[in-house]
């Protein structure tokens, strides 16, 4: 049976878009790595947050978007304090969950296995922007990890991103949470900001051709104040903060 030339075409042409998106992407990656490192050699001293640095990943993740007919959908914003450090808890189904957290105002640095620390471009771009790798393999040592180096960026005034689930939802559902992020907050006084994403699965098809017209949403829940996570036991307030986000995923 002969292919549809018609098909066959489009096909085609969406894997030469596909292949000019990433050769931008990686061009501007290349950029955004000398710029930042450029900065951090500079501007160490005096923005100890790194904020200048944070900034230009910004800017990465905006070209990453670019696509006019990609909408991006953010709500919750006005629930940030934006001179406040958080501990943000974040859904995770895909790698697009990253890109998309940097639509909402602050300054954070994420926590995430070591094995992303060897990607070419982006590995070196998460050492300069201060991100916290841990080994997955060894609970012990990654939750000491994240109390010491995560209390660090928050005491200088960044957030710190967590994925609690530890790994990517296979199914789009929110599964059990682990524990580091709560522990985080409790010792480091700071407030707890749930965030829930959508649409991100589905933001790359099979053979990593990009889904063109697509709707990615961000969530931004009423924070969990640093009096309630205090006053709370770590597990329920894992638990509370589980609910909330599972509700709001399935509105």
């Amino acid at each position: 049976m002969r292919s549809n030339p018609i098909s066959h075409h489009k096909h085609i042409r969406k894997t030469m878009l596909a292949i000019i998106y990433y050769i931008i992407l990686g061009i501007a990656c290349l950029v955004v790595l000398i710029l930042s490192a450029i900065t951090l050699v500079l501007l160490r001293p005096f923005d100890p947050a790194r904020r200048c640095i944070h900034e230009q990943s910004r800017l990465l993740t905006q070209l990453f978007f670019c696509w006019p007919k990609w909408r991006k959908i953010v709500r919750g914003v006005e629930k940030i304090d934006r001179k406040q450090a958080y501990v943000i808890t974040i859904n995770h189904t895909s790698m697009v969950d990253i890109p998309l957290l940097y639509r909402i105002p602050l300054n954070f640095r994420w926590v995430s296995k070591r094995e992303v620390f060897r990607v070419p471009f982006m590995g070196p771009l998460l050492t300069i922007h201060g991100d916290i790798p841990i080994e997955r393999g060894n609970p012990s040592k990654a939750m000491a990890k994240v109390l010491s180096l995560g209390k660090l960026w928050l005491g200088r005034g960044a957030s710190v991103a967590i994925f609690p689930e530890g790994t990517r939802s296979k199914d789009g559902e929110i599964h059990n949470f682990k524990l580091g992020a709560f522990s985080l907050a409790k010792e480091a006084g700071v407030d707890i900001l749930p965030v829930v994403m959508t649409g991100t699965t589905d933001a790359f098809k099979k053979g990593w051709l990009v889904n063109w017209r697509h709707r990615v949403a961000i969530r931004v829940l009423e924070p969990v104040s640093a009096e309630a996570v205090a006053a709370t036991g770590t597990k329920e307030l894992s638990q509370q903060v589980h609910d909330r986000m599972v509700t709001a995923l399935a509105e």
